[in-house]
């Protein structure tokens, strides 16, 4: 069929679509294409799969034990054990109104006004009836999200979670960073981010697609570092003049009054902890360290529990 008996948006697309191939040919431009619904994929016979959902929430803060949801987006996706994406349903994205105002740098980052959320309530059993049939809550900042999550509905405290954005190893793969705009770019993407749903819609549409190294999709190795446990490691007592030394290694200062230790932090797979107690007695304490580990897994991986 020749372009001008095909109909006319048909006929448009692929106009355009020949343009845009002509400047990604020249090498001189690189084209990005808007994310859009992607048609489900029936699974081969007899190939087990799984329903998961990424969410997303926008917040007035960081500070889930202080800060409250103004919005709360979860995506529903049918996935095969191997990382195949075979199907996505239909979102559930609502606004909420807090307490207080929302405070102006979160509405310049999220385009949420104190006018779209006035008289906004969500139902903490309508975001559980969503949420429970999930074998898998992913999230692209885990660590943030599932504070405020398990805050809010005690449903994501028994779910497994993984993060997108620290559970794929991106630097490996050839990106040089981890932000979801910038691994959309990458990836010849674009999407409307800082509103929930778009971002749950990009965390999925990115994690399909296959990586530039290893050729898996970036949902196949997400599941692959979820499924493994691994050990959070707790620096009790490292000397104030080594913070630095442990922020460029990786750790974490944890100053917060949530029933863990006030010290540095790290997690690591269960075959780096050897080579990271030699680290603390060469570098920190000058002895062999009796630091406190904890096994972690996708149950409580991320949470304030964790």
């Amino acid at each position: 069929m020749q372009p001008e008996t095909l109909p006319r948006a048909d006929a448009e697309t692929a106009e355009l679509e020949a343009l845009a191939g002509r400047l990604a040919a020249s090498g001189d431009y690189r084209i990005l294409r808007r994310i859009s619904p992607r048609a489900p994929v029936t699974p081969p016979e007899g190939v087990p799969v799984r329903q998961g959902i990424v969410l997303d929430l926008e917040t007035t803060g960081l500070d889930a034990a202080n800060d409250e949801i103004i919005e709360f987006a979860m995506l529903p996706f049918t996935y095969g054990i191997d990382g195949t994406l075979y199907a996505v349903g239909e979102p559930f994205n609502r606004l909420r109104q807090p307490s207080k105002p929302i405070p102006p740098a979160i509405t310049k980052l999220t385009g949420i006004t104190d006018e779209m959320v006035a008289g906004q309530l969500l139902d903490p059993e309508e975001v559980r009836r969503f949420a429970e049939p999930a074998a898998l809550v992913i999230a692209h900042n885990a660590g943030f999200d599932r504070r405020f999550a398990e805050k809010f509905s005690d449903i994501f405290a028994i779910k497994p979670w993984a993060c997108s954005l620290t559970q794929v190893d991106w630097r490996a793969e050839g990106f040089e960073g981890s932000k979801l705009g910038y691994l959309a770019m990458k990836l010849g993407l674009f999407f409307d981010g800082h509103r929930a749903h778009h971002d749950c819609q990009a965390t999925l549409e990115i994690l399909a697609r296959p990586l530039p190294e290893s050729g898996q999709p970036a949902l196949a190795r997400l599941l692959e570092k979820a499924r493994r446990p691994s050990f959070r490691l707790w620096a009790e007592g490292a000397p104030f003049e080594v913070k630095d030394r442990l922020k460029a290694r990786g750790y974490r200062w944890n100053g917060d009054n949530n029933g863990q230790p006030r010290a540095w932090w790290i997690d690591l797979d269960e075959a780096a902890l050897e080579a990271e107690q030699a680290f603390l007695e060469a570098e920190v304490y000058g002895h062999p360290p009796r630091v406190p580990v904890k096994r972690l897994t996708a149950l409580d991986r991320f949470s304030e529990r964790g």
